[in-house]
């Protein structure tokens, strides 16, 4: 009975957690599931003023404290992708790349991700020019024009928010006006910086390795307008263009609307008794924070009376859930007291990042040597005092530390080896922090013994696979890298052949150069092949087997 819960929670966003809040609370065990990190869509938003209550916050502070206070009352959290679904019966079965989990309810709150427009060429320039997220992508187009397509809140905002970086950015919106609150579509029409123009639609993107050229039409008059790059430079253009849902997991299942979102009563329940939808996942007028938490609250209260119902139907009673004692800002109170060497290990992490930590190394079967290659710059100062700290935390790492390795121009770089001096396969060049410590953590944890659960079929094609060196560009403010280098870095750790080594793209400009990379994550294969976009682990196995 230890993976059986009441509810089961698939997506770690606003609607999730709320419903992970009040389950727990209410004395129900409930898991939450989520494959990339908890919080969802929201993290990449830096300033959030619109959550009542909460004067401003970046979203990632506030979907934090929420994770946070679900976790005070007993809700249990993994980081694992939830490959399927079965719905049948009074027992659900939720099959996760770490195995498989049970409950009596499923509540599904896996949200949107960006929908492509699908002019032509947008699929070909992805990545070389045409964008999906102004936070992950937007420095790359520093002192260049930008183009965002679409009028909604996110175009408004992101459009704003590229001008950090943009010398010019022009807004190309179909309809008539912005779609959004008129305090929002305001700021960005009264920028300096940006231009906008209704009823206008992207016919065509074009150019070499990067983009070149783009033409777009006057819908009202039919007037067409064609830019053109200066001079060996470019340009991009940033789609947001609303959302598709994340409902790949019960297409056939349950009932969807035509634009494939789930269609729920007014009480969150769907068309599949014991299954409940909550968030960007379901049709709804209005998509944000705040509607996703009101119906993870109202999906949880009415997964409570589901829960009961089961418990006395079967006879079968979930572990209750164990509160913790809440972690508190300073001057907010009593704190749960820290010894003094935690005090002394917290100076660089937190006391949340510590607990996780210390399970990650509970586990770990072997202990790894942690090789630095450093040259004389600040970054590999970060670098050293980064990985040092991470090593005084465990007898299972080891620091190494060797002064102008080969290979300047990919310095500083952290590569795991095996005691016996055996590389792992995997390496970071930069310092493994923002999005991607996770992503690290997991790294060590998978090349350290057998790791996260893998299917028995997907380690059997990992086995069969030839030769492959992958490198993974990165930016640590991006939400959608640690999928890929998660997915890449549990490959290379179950081959002897494959290397996954990861690089963040802010301090490796030849890299950039060399591959024209607009966009991240971007995955190099053998030096040759280049590939954009977040994968997980079925997806990079296909890639890969693709390329023979």
């Amino acid at each position: 009975m230890e993976r059986f819960y009441d509810v089961i929670v698939v997506g770690g966003g606003p609607a999730g957690l709320t419903a992970a809040l009040y389950l727990a609370r209410a004395r129900y065990r409930v898991l939450v599931v989520e494959k990339e990190q908890f919080g969802g869509q929201i993290t990449i938003t830096a300033e959030v003023v619109n959550y009542p209550g909460v004067e401003r916050a970046s979203g990632k502070e506030l979907t934090e404290t929420m994770r946070r206070q679900a976790e005070s009352f007993g809700a249990e959290f993994l980081l694992a992708e939830v490959e399927g679904l079965k719905l049948g019966g009074d027992i659900k079965t939720i099959q996760t790349s770490r195995g498989e989990w049970k409950c009596f309810g499923v509540l599904l709150a896996t949200g949107a991700h960006p929908r492509m427009v699908g002019f032509r060429g947008e699929e070909a320039f992805r990545g070389h020019g045409v964008a999906y997220c102004a936070t992950c992508d937007g420095e790359f187009f520093t002192g260049k024009e930008v183009f965002v397509v679409g009028g909604g809140f996110a175009a408004a905002e992101e459009s704003v928010f590229l001008t950090k970086y943009a010398s010019h950015v022009t807004v190309l919106i179909r309809g008539a006006d912005f779609s959004c609150a008129s305090a929002t579509a305001e700021v960005a029409r009264k920028h300096e910086k940006i231009t906008v123009l209704t009823h206008t639609q992207v016919e065509e993107v074009a150019g070499d390795t990067v983009l070149r050229y783009l033409r777009y039409r006057n819908t009202a008059t039919g007037e067409v307008t064609e830019y053109r790059a200066k001079e060996n430079d470019t340009f991009g253009v940033f789609v947001f263009a609303g959302y598709e849902p994340a409902t790949a997991l019960v297409k056939g299942i349950a009932e969807l609307d035509e634009q494939g979102y789930l269609l729920t009563d007014r009480n969150q329940r769907t068309s599949v008794e014991g299954l409940y939808a909550a968030g960007d996942v379901c049709v709804k007028g209005l998509r944000q924070v705040v509607t996703a938490v009101g119906e993870g609250a109202l999906a949880a209260t009415e997964l409570e009376r589901y829960a009961a119902g089961m418990q006395e139907k079967t006879g079968l009673h979930p572990a209750k859930p164990i509160q913790k004692e809440p972690v508190r800002k300073a001057g907010q109170g009593k704190a749960t007291e820290v010894s003094a060497s935690q005090k002394s290990k917290s100076r660089l992490f937190s006391q949340e990042i510590l607990a996780s930590l210390e399970q990650v190394f509970e586990k770990m079967e072997e202990t790894l040597c942690l090789k630095l290659c450093l040259n004389d710059s600040q970054l590999s100062a970060e670098l050293e005092h980064y990985i040092t700290e991470l090593g005084k935390l465990t007898d299972k790492l080891k620091v190494q530390t060797e002064r102008n390795a080969p290979k300047e121009e990919e310095l500083p770089c952290v590569r795991v080896y095996k005691m016996d001096g055996t590389f792992t396969g995997l390496a970071f060049h930069g310092v493994p922090g923002g999005h991607e410590f996770t992503s690290f953590i997991l790294g060590l944890y998978h090349a350290a013994g057998s790791g996260q659960a893998l299917d028995q079929g997907l380690k059997e094609e990992i086995q069969s696979l030839g030769e492959f060196h992958m490198k993974v560009l990165v930016s640590l403010s991006c939400t959608m890298c640690p999928e890929l280098v998660t997915a890449a870095q549990r490959i290379a750790a179950e081959h002897a052949s494959i290397t996954a080594e990861v690089y963040d793209l802010n301090h490796f400009e030849g890299l950039r150069t060399a591959y024209q990379v607009m966009s991240v994550p971007c995955l190099v294969v053998n030096d040759t092949h280049v590939t954009f976009g977040k994968k997980n682990i079925r997806q990079l196995l296909d890639y890969l087997e693709s390329l023979g």
